[in-house]
């Protein structure tokens, strides 16, 4: 049971669902089956929740993450904050809440980079409230990328029948066709088909590029990016030896994609592969970041404040987004041990990093 990856689990904002969705999900016994979870949030509000919902589960406080018992009935911690929970409330973020948040984020980067998590599963965050408490990032894919120095970063979407992948991620649809380059898309590409063989475990991934125009540009009709920048990149994969095919037109394109023909789908911007992605795994997808040196998967949701404090949340996601992260985690391990077959398995540290250099 030892050999199971532990996975941090980032609390996101504590005014959002993620403290509830948190203690639903560490109640269910799946995934002590695949992994060793360890929270990285604040006890007094889980322990206020514990109480109010009658989880009955105990919340054990740890230092590092050999400490923990990791088990079910039991909901191991660090506790990284303590907040007033008299100045906040669900629905109600603040700046403190927004410092919160993005401390167990970076503190479970740290972890994750000295080796003393195998991988992080992160909950909703606000993006404007993270603004606020000072750190001016798109999102969480961003911030990440930023922390751990990576440039060439991929955001995934994935669910038991579709993944997509993202080549422009936060921006206004204005921006997009501007962004749009054949280095972006090569990009995508690459790192895409990358991690695929790493961290899914698919040694010959097939891609399938959907194009950024209504027919695929109907011949330029309906616009060039097709053949100026999208074509481009693929025939530029296809010759480093990824399995890359398109562009195709967007609106048949899912359609095949749902009967398994390719392993992933790219994208050209965030709604195009969202929209169809969130139509078939709303309550079960997970978002996931694709080029980074640590696993990191997390819910396809928000904060949804609309629902916060009221036990309604469906934890579906999270226990989807946790257990991924133990694959991906034991795919990686795998992946490691097959490119150095005489490197011995990486032992935990005793001793936890504290998040370095983020005082806004």
């Amino acid at each position: 049971m030892s050999n199971r990856p532990i996975i941090g689990v980032t609390m996101g904002d504590p005014a959002g669902i993620g403290p509830e969705i948190i203690l639903q999900a560490f109640s269910e016994p799946s995934i002590y089956e695949t992994c060793r979870p360890l929270v990285l949030g604040d006890f007094g509000l889980l322990s206020k929740l514990n109480g109010l919902w009658k989880k009955d589960l105990r919340i054990h406080c740890l230092e590092s993450p050999p400490e923990g018992i990791y088990d079910r009935g039991t909901l191991d911690m660090m506790s990284l904050s303590t907040l007033c929970l008299d100045e906040f409330g669900p629905g109600r973020p603040s700046k403190e809440t927004g410092h919160a948040m993005v401390t167990y984020i970076t503190t479970a980067v740290d972890m994750a980079l000295a080796g003393d998590i195998d991988g992080l599963t992160t909950c909703p965050i606000n993006k404007y409230i993270m603004h606020q408490a000072g750190f001016p990032f798109q999102g969480h894919t961003e911030l990440l990328a930023d922390k751990t120095g990576t440039s060439d970063y991929v955001m995934m979407l994935a669910g038991p029948q579709l993944r997509v992948a993202l080549v422009t991620i936060h921006m206004a649809l204005a921006e997009v066709a501007e962004q749009l380059t054949a280095e972006r898309v090569l990009k995508t590409l690459v790192v895409t088909h990358r991690g695929l063989v790493d961290t899914f475990g698919i040694s010959a991934p097939r891609l399938a590029v959907a194009a950024l125009n209504p027919h695929g540009g109907e011949g330029g009709l309906f616009g060039t990016e097709e053949e100026d920048q999208i074509r481009p990149a693929i025939e530029k994969a296809k010759a480093q030896g990824i399995d890359a095919s398109g562009p195709y037109a967007a609106d048949t394109l899912f359609y095949w994609a749902m009967t398994g023909k390719w392993d992933a789908v790219i994208c050209m911007y965030h709604d195009q592969g969202l929209i169809p992605f969130k139509m078939v795994h709303f309550k079960d997808g997970v978002n996931t970041t694709l080029g980074l040196p640590i696993v990191r998967t997390s819910v396809d949701h928000g904060t949804a404040y609309d629902i916060a404090g009221t036990g309604k949340a469906d934890p579906e996601s999270l226990i989807a987004s946790i257990n991924l992260a133990a694959r991906q985690a034991m795919a990686r391990a795998n992946t490691a041990r097959s490119a150095n077959p005489k490197s011995r398995e990486r032992k935990h540290k005793s001793e936890c990093r504290p998040a370095r250099g983020w005082s806004p």
